[in-house]
């Protein structure tokens, strides 16, 4: 992850509170008219007493007194992805690593071994969680530093799908990652068994290269062109219609990747979901890719998508599904008599990721099959709307931040309102606020913005877009999501393609007093 400012990961959270709040009131000064004082806001740090009360809240309110263990080894190791070796870094010796299963309201007690030659840190994808167990290093935590212990304590506020991964660097386009299921114990009414699905996009080790390598490459190439490159390049105005055969645009991704997983396999060794004919599986679907959307389908089946990033939706039946990175929705599919390929292709690229669903009596099938249900447009999150029992009041915002989504064409340099990371301006909040953020995305490649600590809800005009905290914002769209300001700290807010963010776009959502 890049550093705020200088030796952040190093710094104590007192030195980093000062920090913070100086460039805040310079800030102010800045700003002020007239030459008069400007009032200072204090940012609230991640180890407030804010901070704290509100996991006292959380404890109170929904907590069920149950603690779950986990303990998780992050180390330099050897897999086998089906039939190729590669040296990677990975949890446990296994990608992905072990699944944590929790209750909403339970208490997770997550040790980490941090066993690499490199800092690192974990963060909890998805989980509303206190902010001093976000995993940002400089931001609300310091680094784990290599060979060193750290335990991550915290109440799981939300069911869902979720997931967990490093947020320092490069490090989850390696293994570095595992899902997160944290269970309502309402559901379970309509469907008879689970399958959790994790699709990545896999080059760590090939070949020799790392995702480090590859950054280090697109920086001393700069902005690639592909797709007549971004930024307006195209001539296409803002709002501009969206291709439905083509949802994401020409240019999907700046990498090109050898392999595609599914749950840490190739097509040649595919995992596989074992099941009788009838019954109904819950897909739990997680995209851990850095660079690559996938368009998921089962061959012969029809989706019908229940959740998106852990909130119910009003179901939506179709023959695809697309997934943005970090994106996570949950799919029901009444299985036939027979085996199915599940197929997640990578969106606008070569390749695809290959699973199968097996039921009854049937030979292999060819890890190269492509379902005619891929060429069905896809189900996508930004069409599905909340349903009525998760949806946020009716209530105008009391602050709006716009977020322009940008390029820098002098090198590979993603932007927020003009700025990278470090050099950014945080979006300041106070508690108790209705919040909207509007996404412009004024480049040729969509986004899959990340909003750490929250969910918001996607802005459709009537008050039912979906509950989430990753939404695509496509070419030259823009997307407004509302939040609830009910979770004080400091928060990250970034684009989930793992190469856009480390060069560049992310800012932070400042809670202030």
């Amino acid at each position: 992850m890049i550093e705020p400012f200088p030796g952040a990961a190093r710094l104590s959270r007192r030195n980093f509170l000062t920090l913070a709040g100086l460039g805040v009131a310079a800030t102010a000064a800045a700003c002020s008219r007239g030459g008069g004082a400007a009032a200072v806001s204090t940012p609230v740090g991640p180890d407030s007493a804010a901070v704290r009360a509100a996991e006292q809240v959380r404890r109170a309110n929904i907590g069920t007194g149950n603690t779950v263990r986990a303990s998780l080894q992050a180390r330099p190791t050897r897999i086998d992805l089906g039939g190729v070796q590669v040296d990677t870094w990975a949890y446990g010796d296994r990608i992905p690593g072990r699944e944590i299963r929790l209750r909403r309201g339970d208490l997770l007690r997550a040790e980490l071994s941090n066993d690499l030659p490199a800092e690192s840190t974990i963060h909890w994808h998805g989980l509303a969680l206190r902010n001093d167990m976000d995993g940002v290093p400089g931001l609300t935590q310091s680094a784990i530093a290599p060979h060193s212990p750290f335990t991550y304590e915290f109440l799981a506020p939300d069911a869902g799908t979720h997931w967990l991964h490093p947020h320092v660097g490069m490090q989850f386009d390696r293994g570095l990652y595992a899902p997160v299921i944290v269970e309502d114990p309402a559901e379970g009414a309509d469907y008879d068994l689970e399958a959790v699905l994790v699709l990545d996009d896999w080059l760590d080790g090939v070949a020799g290269g790392s995702p480090d390598q590859q950054l280090d490459a697109l920086r001393r190439g700069g902005m690639p062109m592909s797709g007549m490159g971004h930024g307006g390049m195209s001539g296409m105005g803002m709002g501009a219609p969206v291709d439905p055969g083509n949802p994401l645009g020409a240019d999907t991704g700046d990498v090109q990747y050898p392999y595609y997983l599914i749950n840490g396999t190739l097509g040649a060794d595919p995992f596989t979901v074992r099941a009788r004919p009838g019954q109904r599986v819950r897909l739990r679907i997680i995209n851990a890719g850095a660079d690559t959307a996938f368009r998921l389908a089962v061959g012969g089946h029809q989706l019908t998508v229940t959740h998106s990033d852990g909130y119910p939706v009003q179901p939506v039946t179709g023959s695809s599904l697309l997934i943005g990175m970090g994106e996570r929705f949950d799919a029901i599919v009444t299985l036939g008599d027979g085996v199915f390929p599940l197929v997640a292709s990578a969106e606008g690229k070569q390749g695809q990721g290959f699973a199968v669903i097996r039921t009854g009596a049937g030979g292999r099938l060819d890890p190269g099959v492509r379902p005619a249900e891929l060429d069905a447009p896809p189900i996508t999150g930004l069409v599905l709307r909340a349903r009525e029992d998760v949806r946020l009041d009716r209530r105008a915002p009391d602050r709006v931040h716009e977020l322009m989504l940008g390029m820098d064409m002098s090198g590979y340099r993603w932007t927020i309102n003009g700025a990278a990371y470090g050099e950014h301006t945080p979006l300041e909040i106070s508690q108790g606020q209705r919040v909207r953020l509007r996404f412009v995305n004024q480049t040729m490649m969509f986004h899959p913005m990340h909003l750490h600590g929250h969910t918001f809800q996607v802005v459709d005009g009537q008050g039912a877009g979906p509950r989430k905290d990753t939404t695509l914002v496509l070419p030259n769209q823009s997307v407004e999501v509302d939040l609830d300001a009910d979770n004080p700290g400091q928060w990250l807010v970034h684009c989930h393609n793992l190469y856009h963010g480390e060069a560049g776009m992310m800012t932070t959502l400042s809670y202030t007093e």
